[in-house]
This record gives C-alpha cells, structure tokens and sequence, in this order.
C-alpha cells in the first residue's frame, strides 16, 4: 500500500480516485482531470504498482497501490476521497461495494452498461439520498449519447408513445489481449438474450432483433441490432414511454450471427460452460484494429400518440476516447459539487448539456447537418 494519508471526513482531501488508471480509459480520465487542475489519484493493484506509481508522478500525484475489491473498498472508507471513478468493471459485482464505501458523503461514478448492474445501482437511490452520496451509472459513451438525444427530443413535449434509440460506437482498438472484464460482457449479453419495454414493462426479446440498417448524417452505413444493454433503461426512464427498443452496434447482425444466437446463449447458460468460455475468451489476442467509421453517433427516433415524429443525432469521435471525456466531466462535476443526492444515469442528473461538455455535437430537428467529411452546413 502505497501513500495512504486518511481524512477525517468523506471528501475532506477533494481528491478523485481513479480505480483502474492503468487502462485506456482510466489513464484518459486521470489525464483529462489532471489537466483541469483537480486531483486524480491513481489506484491499482500490486502488480503493476510501479508503473503506477511512475504515471502518477508524470501527473503530479500519487497512488494508491492495494489489491482486490474489498481491499479498494476498505481504503475508501479509510480516507475519504471525494469522488470514486470505477473503472475496473464487472460492475455487477463491483459497484455496490465500492459505492457503498463512498458513503456517507462521498460520491461515486462506473461505466455500467448492462441491464444487470445499472439498475443494482439505481436500486441505491435512497440509501445514496440519507447518505448525501450522489451515484452516476452509465457514465460512458452508450447511455449518455442516446439518452441525452431523448431528453433534447422530448423536452417541454408530453409522454411520447415509443421510443427507439441505436447506440453505434465506432471504435479503435489496440493490440493485446481481450481481458476477462470484456469477454464477461460479451458472453453476459449472449446469455440474457434480447430485452425491450412493452406496455410500460421491461420483456424479453430475440437477442439481434429489430435490425437496423442506417444511413448516419456523414453519409457513411452502420448495422446494428437489439441487445440488453442499459441505453434501454435510460431511454425509458428519460421519455417515460410505454414502447423502447434499443440496437446497438456491438450486437451481432450478420444473417449467421443472428441464427446461431439464441442456441449459442442457451448454451452459455450452462455454468461451467460459461465460466469456460469466458476463459478462453479472456486470453484471445487483438490486433490494432482502427475504428470501423469516422464518428460515433448516438441516435434516438421518438413517436407521439398523435403520430408526430421527431429524429435526432449526437455524434462524438472514438467511441472510447469519449467515454473518458464523459466520465472526467461527470466526476469534475461531482468533485465541484453540482451534483445532487441519490443515484442516477449522467444524463438524468447533468441534463443533455453534458453530452456536449464531454464533447458532442448534436444533430436534431432544428439544427444544421453535417454534410459527408464533417464539415457542417449551415
């Protein structure tokens, strides 16, 4: 353990631990924190404890080196940090402990994605509330970029009918293993299958259903299909409509993919099988792979009673670089204060505005679209 200096009260140093800051995202937030002048201490395992410790003094300061969740957990409530970034994943089991040691006071931010672990957390909200701990899931990419697109379509407009939001992030990706936080998500989404609200009520689907073929507002083509994935949860709790679907273009949409899903998932479900594949999953090796389309975009299609239609667009760049982007300003606001007591999505707690601090640009009704290269006509 490295530097631990505890304070007296939950956020009393005002300093923001970034849990995980050896990853590309958690190395980006620290970055981005650190360049706004705020306090990111780098926390991480024994194992790579010196390389920590040297990005650390690059910043200009410290580490926490400690081992385990549980560990994490206890130096937390040790010292009181005012903010927690978690970014170590397998947030179904993650996030409720760490969250948990924020409390009293202190606050908490993940980059949950799943239809199992955003809505543990939400499940907090009270606790969060007597506690005067605010707690942010989803604080990445795919749930703000589509939620943030429903606020701005549905604002000062009545309870809209159905809802569709595609989530279609264009990623780059560097060489190395796949890592056993992905791989649990990829066999995660396999096993629970499709999942979409119906008459107010969350039901399940075909996993890869409600294909979608779109022509994005650069002229460039994305696919994408239906997958449990939490842009549905913040798409519904946004809008408040009956009828949500949500795609994505990390489901499978390929003709064969999407046959071989539903047996492949049943399959998975089978313990050691799971446990198994996420092993062999976990060890495969990537190769530099650059991002399949210029931008990524958020996109949310939205549908009155009375049959009015509204359509709109957030585009952003590396769909992982603007994840940072979005978790910094998200832990920046809740390290100056802005946030609010309970537990909730970014967009939910921060407006739509925040898509644009992290970075976005908007393209809705009213606004100007961006012809092919991104230059925007005006």
């Amino acid at each position: 353990m490295t530097d631990n200096t505890p304070g007296a009260r939950s956020g009393e140093t005002g300093e923001i631990w970034i849990l995980g800051a050896r990853g590309r995202i958690g190395g980006a937030v620290a970055a981005h924190l650190a360049a706004q002048g705020l306090k990111p201490v780098l926390v991480g395992r024994e194992g790579g404890g010196d390389r920590l410790r040297d990005t650390a003094a690059d910043l200009g300061t410290r580490a926490v080196v400690v081992d385990g969740v549980d560990g994490m957990a206890a130096e937390i409530t040790r010292q009181r940090p005012a903010v927690v970034f978690n970014g170590i994943g397998n947030y179904a089991e993650t996030a409720s402990v760490l969250a948990r040691a924020c409390m009293p006071g202190g606050h908490y931010l993940d980059l949950a994605a799943d239809l199992t672990a955003v809505p543990r957390l939400l499940d907090l909200h009270e606790e969060a509330e007597r506690a005067g701990s605010t707690l942010v899931t989803g604080s990445g990419f795919g749930v703000l970029a589509t939620e943030a697109v429903v606020l701005r379509l549905c604002e000062d407009r009545p309870t809209p009918a159905a809802v569709r939001v595609d989530a279609l992030a264009s990623v780059s990706l560097d060489a190395g293993v796949v890592g056993a936080a992905f791989a649990a998500s990829v066999i995660d989404t396999l096993t629970t299958g499709g999942r979409r609200y119906s008459d107010g009520r969350m039901a399940t689907s075909r996993l890869g259903a409600d294909l979608q073929d779109l022509t994005l507002p650069d002229g460039q083509q994305a696919k994408s299909a239906g997958a449990p994935t939490a842009e549905l949860l913040a798409a519904q709790r946004a809008s408040k409509a009956p009828s949500v679907t949500v795609t994505t273009a990390m489901a499978p949409t390929s003709p064969v993919m999407r046959a071989l899903a539903p047996a492949a998932g049943r399959l998975l479900s089978i313990e050691p099988l799971q446990r198994f594949a996420v092993r062999r999953m976990a060890k495969a090796r990537m190769k530099d792979t650059p991002r399949p389309r210029r931008h990524s975009w958020g996109h949310a299609v939205v549908t009155w009673p009375d049959g009015t239609r509204r359509e709109g667009w957030l585009r952003a760049d590396d769909g992982m670089d603007y994840t940072a982007s979005v978790a910094a300003a998200v832990a920046a606001g809740l390290a100056r204060g802005e946030g609010r007591p309970g537990a909730y999505t970014p967009g939910a707690l921060f407006g739509a505005g925040l898509a644009e601090r992290a970075g976005g640009q908007f393209l809705l009704p009213d606004t100007a679209r961006p012809a092919p290269g991104g230059t925007v006509l005006g």
